[in-house]
């Protein structure tokens, strides 16, 4: 691909949209950087807050730990602490630096102040409305679509900030319809290092901090260091072991960062950190890492992007599998072993459902990656599944196209009797 065709600086626009940092899970850190800008807004600490959130976000809210907090959980302590402790010019790592005192400050704050949540109920999967009250003035603040687009800002009646409705895509983003696995395969190959090296350096630097941290760490059910006790030490083992470990962490409150992928730092870890651990294993130098890491990023975008940010259908899924095209492409893998290996996972183990943020994402993340390794391995051993094997058709792309379906429109009625479920309805 070309550096001065427009295909090649879109994929690259995607790929810096797209590899952001955040410390915590995004969901959370959504509505603690949605409450800062709020409070700036506002100009002081509100007396009390209303927070409306869609089904999808409560679901992802719920139960994960919110860093920072003292190990406090949920919509309450996100919001509050955003509020007290919030830099809003740091975005999704809004909640980086907290000190001892303002630890102490959120759970006080939750205590002392009137937190309402209720069900956002707009028709949207990504919604959170946040208002602010003090006294006779008030902040309303909107982030829809996805975890940094603020909608809509109104203090005291007067709107200070609005867009119009973008349910159908994006807006504003590169477009990811350019997306198809022949042409990233391509991207991968002839980007210049000097374009990704950085972006995907940090990524690499960032997951496999926090996925050694998983590991000598106590977090969550400890999926990573099970998986090593258990099953040993050979890179098949310790590619999916190290993506659990860094989710481990991440669901655990740890409070490094991560670099994230399609709104998620479990994706990002686990379209990564398989990669990396192979092109460890294997030696192939940090050119061709970059390359592989930068392959499995794309391929897991191109998949949710059919699917959307948040369904009952697992991200981690989508990057598991996705990271089964990264290790291909380290082992010479080309578009056939690439295409290949991601339908045949994609077999396995699509519609694993989205319950939420919380630990046991790490042991979905070994599920993934090891249908996307095995996936591999089916085909270099000359097996396949083959067209009209469920909801596998003719061509990669085709059958992407399947998944973005079950994903996004079959799944509806699942996504809400999870959030029913979890809500205690």
């Amino acid at each position: 691909m070309n550096p001065a065709d427009s295909k090649y600086k879109n994929y690259l626009q995607i790929l810096r949209e797209e590899l952001v940092p955040a410390m915590g899970c995004t969901e959370p850190i959504a509505i603690a950087y949605g409450a800062a800008k709020a409070r700036d807004t506002l100009g002081g600490i509100p007396d009390r807050v209303r927070v409306e959130a869609s089904g999808n976000i409560i679901k992802n809210v719920k139960s994960v730990i919110v860093p920072n907090t003292n190990h406090l959980k949920g919509i309450e302590a996100a919001v509050a602490a955003g509020i007290v402790a919030g830099k809003s010019e740091k975005i999704l790592e809004v909640i980086a630096d907290v000190s001892e005192e303002q630890k102490l400050d959120i759970a006080r704050y939750i205590k002392d102040h009137n937190i309402e949540v209720t069900n956002a109920n707009t028709g949207l999967i990504f919604d959170i409305i946040i208002t602010l009250y003090k006294g006779t003035e008030y902040v309303k603040l909107r982030i829809s679509h996805y975890h940094t687009n603020i909608s809509l800002v109104e203090k005291n009646g007067k709107i200070l900030f609005q867009v119009g409705d973008v349910a159908a895509k994006e807006e504003g983003l590169a477009d990811r319809s350019q997306l198809n696995i022949e042409d990233i395969i391509d991207f991968a190959d002839t980007v210049l290092l000097e374009d990704v090296d950085k972006l995907i350096g940090r990524q690499i630097d960032y997951n496999y901090a926090i996925a050694q941290e998983g590991l000598r760490g106590n977090y969550g059910a400890n999926i990573g260091r099970v998986m090593l006790n258990t099953y040993g030490n050979d890179i098949k083992n310790r590619a999916k072991a190290m993506a659990a470990a860094g989710s481990d962490a991440r669901m655990g409150g740890c409070e490094l960062p991560v670099i994230i992928v399609s709104g998620s730092g479990n994706q990002g870890m686990a379209a990564s950190l398989p990669v990396i651990e192979y092109a460890k294993e294997l030696n192939v130098g940090r050119e061709k890492m970059i390359r592989a890491v930068l392959l499995s990023d794309l391929v897991t975008i191109h998949q949710k992007t059919g699917i959307g940010r948040l369904s009952a259908y697992c991200g981690a899924v989508s990057a598991g599998c996705a990271s089964a095209t990264g290790i291909a492409y380290l082992m010479g893998g080309r578009y056939d072993e690439i295409a290949h290996t991601l339908v045949n996972s994609l077999a396995i183990v699509s519609g694993i459902v989205c319950d939420g943020a919380k630990a046991s994402c790490a042991a979905k993340i070994v599920s993934a990656v090891d249908a996307g390794i095995l996936g591999y391995y089916m085909y270099e051993n000359g097996q396949q599944f083959y067209v009209g094997d469920g909801i596998v058709t003719k061509g990669v792309e085709n059958t992407l196209r399947n998944i973005g379906r079950l994903g996004k429109e079959g799944m509806k009625e699942t996504d809400k009797e999870i959030i029913k479920i979890m809500i205690g309805e």
